[in-house]
């Protein structure tokens, strides 16, 4: 059990923080409950954390500023709470750093399903690799690393990136030069099908390029391809 992911579920509702304890605790999960941004602090300080699960609603600061904090200091993969229907909220929540969403009300085991997913990708999948043997990636100046899923830069930098954000840029990286549909960005580095009018990925690039583009308005590494997807234009060296 020692061995177990530790979760954190941050939420207010002391109903749901209860039910989804046990719920994953059922499921071979060692998890700790909070109520707010103090309590997951401390929490955060006083155990190895493997992944959180946000709520985006919360008393004094909200899920969506925890996020931003958190994505600064840590990557840490997180799993944002949204409300039903609200997309805006499931759109800034990936701007934020979020790995991926989850609305209320939700089946717990699509929840379960999610924690898995997530977990499985930060655990640097050897399909997403593609690199065989060799973990370090370099391309214009950058350098991967797969294995310790670090990005550094030409300059000694280390640039931090969400866990969805090195899934998709090990995706990219990994199929250089090949025009890849969100629906097949999704799968790889997401490990899950697209629902319909899906942006998450479209997000993903976005704050991708942010990090790695000298323009990111006008993007040389990651094309858009109309009607296409996206592409990969560097080479790529191992």
């Amino acid at each position: 059990m020692n061995d177990s992911p530790h979760i954190l579920v941050v939420d207010d509702d002391r109903e749901i923080r209860d039910l989804l304890g046990k719920f994953l605790v059922q499921h071979g999960f060692r998890v700790n409950t909070a109520g707010d941004g103090a309590e997951m602090r401390k929490a955060l300080g006083d155990w190895k954390i493997d992944l959180i699960v946000l709520d985006l609603m919360l008393p004094g600061e909200d899920g969506l500023t925890l996020c931003r904090k958190l994505r600064a200091e840590s990557s840490i993969p997180v799993i944002m709470l949204t409300a039903m229907g609200e997309e805006i909220d499931r759109i800034v929540g990936l701007e934020m750093g979020a790995d991926d969403y989850i609305s209320k009300p939700f089946n717990p085991r699509e929840l379960l399903a999610r924690i898995k997913s997530v977990l499985r990708r930060v655990q640097a999948m050897p399909d997403l690799q593609g690199a065989g043997d060799n973990s370090i990636l370099r391309f214009a100046g950058w350098c991967l690393d797969m294995d310790k899923r670090q990005l550094q830069s030409s300059d000694g930098v280390m640039v931090p990136l969400s866990g969805g954000e090195f899934d998709l840029l090990a995706a990219f990286v990994t199929h250089p030069g090949r025009v890849l549909s969100r629906e097949q960005l999704l799968d790889l580095a997401r490990g899950r099908e697209a629902q319909p009018f899906d942006r998450s990925i479209d997000v993903q690039v976005s704050r991708l390029r942010r990090k790695i583009e000298d323009n990111p308005q006008d993007p040389v590494l990651i094309k858009t391809v109309r009607s296409g997807g996206y592409m990969f234009t560097s080479g790529v060296e191992s």
